[in-house]
């Protein structure tokens, strides 16, 4: 159940935006094969005098974290890198302008239904 934000500085129409969050969602069911309706995925828009980036970065600059359980592969977050990036470019977002970043805390950092995730089955 991994939880993936993406943080962008350019204003987008609803379809683009809906379209990414699915390209995340769809990148996360290939490379951590998630269950079909696991999707939690937010898309945040900030105003560009709010989100400061490198000079060498367009008004496309964006930046996907993803918080999830520890345990992945390096193959696995490879390929999670790699279709996020490929899926992306049909937004006109390039890779030197796409910063993918992951979390993984200890099952026991998350509180999920009132327990530590440690505690769940």
């Amino acid at each position: 159940m991994p939880l993936a934000k993406i943080e962008v500085r350019k204003s987008r129409p609803d379809h683009e935006v809906a379209a990414m969050i699915d390209a995340v969602y769809q990148s996360q069911r290939l490379a951590l094969h998630l269950k079909e309706g696991d999707r939690q995925v937010r898309y945040v828009e900030h105003a560009p005098d709010r989100f400061a980036v490198p000079a060498s970065r367009s008004d496309n600059f964006t930046i996907v974290e993803i918080t999830m359980f520890p345990g992945r592969t390096l193959d696995a977050k490879r390929l999670l890198y790699a279709e996020i990036a490929q899926r992306f470019v049909a937004f006109g977002i390039q890779a030197d302008d796409l910063y993918i970043v992951l979390h993984e805390p200890a099952r026991e950092n998350w509180g999920l239904n009132g327990l530590p995730g440690s505690e769940l089955k």
